[in-house]
């Protein structure tokens, strides 16, 4: 380059020289500068590219132009400009216009969402598909000679990335069973772990003797769950939940889900592993076409996917190992480091007998140190003309001690979920520690595959031999004898689990014991890592006790709502539906109305309970139809339908009233108490708070006493009582954390962020309200979401920024009338309306122009009176006064205080009562019949009145007012001044409704 700039400027001195132009002269040498320049960068790219083409070959990479482009694409990525195109993509899709029929043809199709706001549902998306990698089996292990393979895979994945098109990249792993097919996309998954967002295994069963392949709707149910999708869609599964047994047919199911499942990962790149598949048509539909993902389908032969599959599509066979691979794989699977000298002629002979198949040489391989290798290939040989992978399993199989053999047999029961020590024993009926031991051994000999932490799982071709030597070797009797084993010791440690949750219930009430679990928390891990386990055994459950089948499918159903797993659940529910044995359907549906409701799905929940109710009445099994009737009570009054639902619950304690259900009874009492709290009945509701809690602890449930001290705070707040309001409710958030219950903790949360606004924080309590609001949205609880949004609005409005305070509450309005919650939805509009007429009124200086916020005010009435929510209507009234007495219709402002009087003396609001009378001074001089001088006087002497009858809940605001008031009385009222109250601040602040007036016996 210093060449090229002397010869540029000697060019343009030499032509001034000669007498040319100056113009001339520089653009003269700015060719040369040009030429120069050029010629530099083609001598520097002809010099670099050998090089460069060499150390590619060396990394097994293309070289050339091709490797000049990969490089400038990957630089852009890395600079973050590919994202950025594939963002803007995506977001021109999402926001080009539609036409109006297939606007509403899509609208159609897609569920109403409940979840809040995009970026929630985005955060948690994330974090589900951070977590999805752990469930991937383990990377350790044996693993030799396909190198060269794993290095072929990440190369075509970097080219698809390198690709300007967004195309999925599609390997289809095909070769003979035991081949390491398996193991290799695993491999590939966890070292390609940093280019995708999640990860997920599908076994298709497309190879598997005896069991049918698994159904495409299955699948992309699978996968929906492992990546993240909403909960709802898990549960509800297109026709085939509760009370829709004729549903969509199955083609219509499995388009629906695949619309969902392509919609989900759109734009998400995410590693799939198809393993053992067969049908090239369900592979297609399980490729996310839309996304950059990589899927590695594992098949016995190649799978001839469609040229149109808008996918990067690469088939790679997987043989026999070479005899370097094989000698390798040998070397690494062998127990003993020093070997002794290399055996050419014996190694060669095992990998032949062997076939070269990893499988096989591993099993075989695993008895080397015990046997040299010529001793390992005469014994191999000694098992005649079979199978390679049979040979090495006859060979190794023989090697083991009875028990170990016993309980390779005996795991061929177990299905194809995996496994651990507690299944162990009880399919051989020993202890743990001693099955440990043999689960240890089995590994150790190759015949059994570790998955991950203390969990294994049978190959397929090691679980079809121990079938078939399970059916050889043991009679009808103790196969039988075996798998009631496995199902009632599952059930005696899964209730054993609850119990330590829910305390004696009487589902599993004096059954159990603590079953060696040192401590809750340990037990609950334990039921985490087995409930794949359990559904898999359930499905293989025929002939066992039913008793014990209940016991286990009714734990694992508490476990399911208790872990917000609602994937499981709809497996399960769809399970009892195919058996139809009457408890059992009852028992699931019960869970999965109460699973309805947890989701915001009132409507659905209701329906689903109702008819549980009814099918226990047909059974006359009257501790279930308590159950039912109890969850039945909590919906209705989660739908603001509290008359019905104080009926329910009652109806439910009725029946309960044994002392065999007092634990039952508990969890009826408290969620009454919560009924009789939002009916204005604070004392009955401590009332039955108290028994609840007393019973919860007889029959040691933390997690009745949790939700009990929940409601307990709840009731406090309402009497205004912040201090132990906040004791009740960090108890209750300590309770929660102790029985994992994340939906709890939400609420929890949400109630002390109330606490802080109640005792005059609202910053504090706003940041409280958003950490609530992120958990309820990671747990899909949306009816949680509402409530926190209405708080937040109150919060916001407190701190001052109102524009954001209408805007939480109009979001929280939106969802409880989409879950159609009347009583939430009377609120949320009872606020909006409060808060956009104090909005408007900064902005203009009076009440005029309120017409919306009177509307909003208007419905949140009818809705209170249509619910029977005496306190609510009553304060609803009061800010109709306000409007009304600021647009100069005192009057009927006048009414609106005389009627909220009435309803606050209904149910003995004192508190309430004050500023209905209070109100009603302040309007009495512009709305007496007499005139202003008789309204003046009557306002005077019902103004000493009231002063005059103190009690101890009334508001500390109202003294101040009153005495204000007298002051402006007697100065004297003028008419043309109009109503002034309001603008003096004579009116009642949003904390004064907060707290209800009705007096509490004394309490011991």
């Amino acid at each position: 380059m210093l060449v090229t700039g002397v010869a540029a400027a000697a060019a343009f001195v030499a032509d001034l020289a000669l007498g040319t132009e100056s113009g001339l002269a520089l653009g003269a040498g700015a060719v040369v500068a040009v030429a120069g320049a050029t010629a530099t960068v083609a001598k520097v790219t002809a010099s670099h590219w050998p090089a460069a083409s060499r150390r590619a070959g060396a990394l097994g990479q293309p070289g050339g132009t091709e490797q000049l482009r990969l490089q400038w694409l990957t630089a852009l990525e890395v600079r973050g400009i590919r994202p950025f195109l594939d963002q803007q993509r995506m977001l021109t899709a999402s926001t080009r216009t539609p036409s109006k029929k297939k606007a509403a043809a899509t609208q159609s199709r897609t569920a109403p969402q409940l979840r809040g706001g995009d970026r929630s549902a985005a955060a948690r998306m994330r974090s589900l598909l951070e977590q999805s990698f752990g469930h991937l089996p383990s990377s350790e292990g044996t693993f030799a000679g396909r190198r060269a393979e794993l290095a072929r895979i990440g190369q075509w994945v970097h080219a698809a990335r390198a690709s300007t098109e967004t195309k999925p990249t599609v390997v289809v792993l095909h070769g003979p069973p035991g081949a390491g097919r398996t193991t290799l996309a695993v491999r590939a998954a966890h070292d390609l772990k940093d280019q995708f967002r999640g990860a997920c295994v599908v076994d298709l069963r497309g190879g598997a003797d005896g069991e049918p392949p698994l159904p495409t709707r299955d699948a992309l149910l699978h996968l929906l769950n492992r990546l993240g999708a909403p909960r709802e869609q898990l549960l509800f599964r297109d026709g085939t939940g509760p009370g829709a047994r004729g549903g969509s047919s199955a083609e219509q199911q499995v388009r629906r889900l695949s619309e969902l499942y392509h919609q989900h990962l759109t734009g998400t790149p995410v590693t799939i592993v198809l393993d053992d598949a067969s049908d090239a048509e369900q592979v297609r539909t399980l490729i996310p076409e839309r996304s950059d993902s990589l899927v590695l389908v594992t098949a016995r032969e190649p799978l001839d996917l469609p040229a149109s599959l808008p996918a990067w599509v690469h088939q790679l066979e997987i043989g026999a190992l070479d005899p370097a691979g094989a000698e390798e794989l040998l070397r690494e699977a062998s127990q003993e480091e020093d070997q002794g000298p290399y055996d050419y002629p014996s190694s060669e002979a095992i990998t032949e007998l062997c076939g070269g198949l990893p499988l096989a040489l591993r099993i075989a391989g695993s008895s080397l140190g015990a046997r040299t290798p010529s001793a390992l290939a005469a014994d191999l040989a000694a098992y005649g003309p079979v199978p390679p992978v049979e040979r090495a399993l006859w060979l190794r199989y023989t090697d083991q001690s009875e028990p170990a053999r016993r309980l390779l047999r005996r795991l061929a029961l177990a299905g194809r979920a995996s496994l651990g020590a507690a299944a162990a024993a009880a399919l051989l009926s020993a202890d743990e520690q001693e099955a440990g031991k043999l689960l240890t051994a089995l590994t150790g000999a190759g015949l059994l595959d570790h998955v991950r932490g203390s969990r294994y799982r049978l190959h397929d071709l090691v679980r079809g031999f121990a079938l078939a030597r399970l059916l050889d070797e043991e009679q009808p009797a103790e196969r039988t004898a075996a798998q009631e084993r496995l199902i009632v010791n599952y059930a005696e440690l899964a209730g054993a689990v609850i119990r330590m949750v829910d305390g004696k219930m009487s589902t599993r009430a004096g059954q159990f014991g603590s079953h060696g679990f040192t401590s809750l928390d340990a037990a609950l891990r334990w039921l985490d890592d087995e409930s794949s386990f359990i559904t898999s055994a359930l499905r293989h459950a025929e002939g066992v006790d039913q008793a014990a089948v209940l016991d286990l499918l009714g734990a694992l159903c508490d476990y399911c709502l208790l872990r917000g797993d609602l994937y499981r659940l709809g497996e399960i529910s769809e399970l009892t539906q195919a058996v139809d044995q009457g408890l059992l359907e009852r028992s699931v549906q019960w869970r999965t109305g109460i699973a309805a409701r947890q989701l915001g799905e009132l409507d659905k929940a209701r329906t689903t309970l109702s008819s549980v109710v009814g099918l226990y009445r047909e059974a006359q099994n009257d501790s279930g139809t308590a159950l039912a009737l109890c969850s039945l009570g909590i919906t209705l009054h989660h739908q603001g339908n509290l008359t019905e639902a104080a009926a329910r619950l009652r109806e439910a304690i009725e029946l309960q009233s044994s002392a065999g259900q007092a634990a039952d009874r508990a969890w009826s009492l408290h969620a009454l108490a919560a009924v009789e709290r939002d009916r204005a009945h604070p004392a009955e509701a401590l009332e039955l708070l108290d028994t609840a809690l007393v019973l919860h602890r007889e029959g040691e449930s933390l997690h009745g006493e949790a939700w009990t001290q929940f409601q307990l705070g709840q009731v406090l707040l309402r009497m205004g009582d912040v201090e132990r309001a906040e004791l009740a409710l960090r108890t209750a958030l300590d309770l929660y954390g102790r029985t994992r219950d994340e939906r709890g903790e939400a609420w929890a949360l949400t109630q002390l962020a109330r606490a802080r606004l109640l005792a005059g924080d609202p910053a504090p309590a706003v940041e409280q309200l958003n950490t609530a609001l992120a958990r309820h949205r990671d747990s899909e609880d949306a009816r949680g979401e509402a409530w926190t949004l209405y708080y937040l609005g109150q919060a916001l409005e407190e701190a001052g920024d109102t524009d954001q305070a209408v805007r939480q509450l109009e979001r929280a309005r939106t969802m409880f009338s989409r879950m159609r919650d009347v009583y939430g939805l009377a609120c949320a509009r009872h606020h909006s309306g409060r808060v956009t007429r104090d909005q408007r009124a900064a902005q203009t200086g009076n009440l005029r122009n309120s017409g919306f916020a009177r509307q909003l005010l208007v419905d949140a009435r009818a809705d209170f009176r249509r619910i029977g929510v005496a306190h609510g209507e009553a304060w609803t009234c009061l800010e109709l006064a306000l409007i009304d007495a600021g647009n100069h219709r005192a009057p009927q402002a006048l009414d609106l205080c005389g009627e909220a009087a009435e309803l606050f003396d209904s149910y003995g609001d004192a508190r309430g009562a004050d500023w209905a009378r209070f109100l009603r001074c302040t309007l009495l001089p512009y709305a007496s019949p007499g005139g202003i001088e008789v309204g003046t006087v009557v306002a005077q002497q019902e103004l000493a009145d009231l002063t005059a009858a103190g009690h101890p809940t009334r508001d500390s605001k109202l003294e101040d007012c009153a005495e204000t008031f007298r002051v402006v009385l007697n100065r004297g009222v003028d008419l043309e001044d109009g109503w002034q109250a309001w603008r003096l601040g004579l009116t009642p602040t949003r904390q004064a409704r907060e707290i209800m007036g009705v007096p509490i016996p004394t309490r011991p």
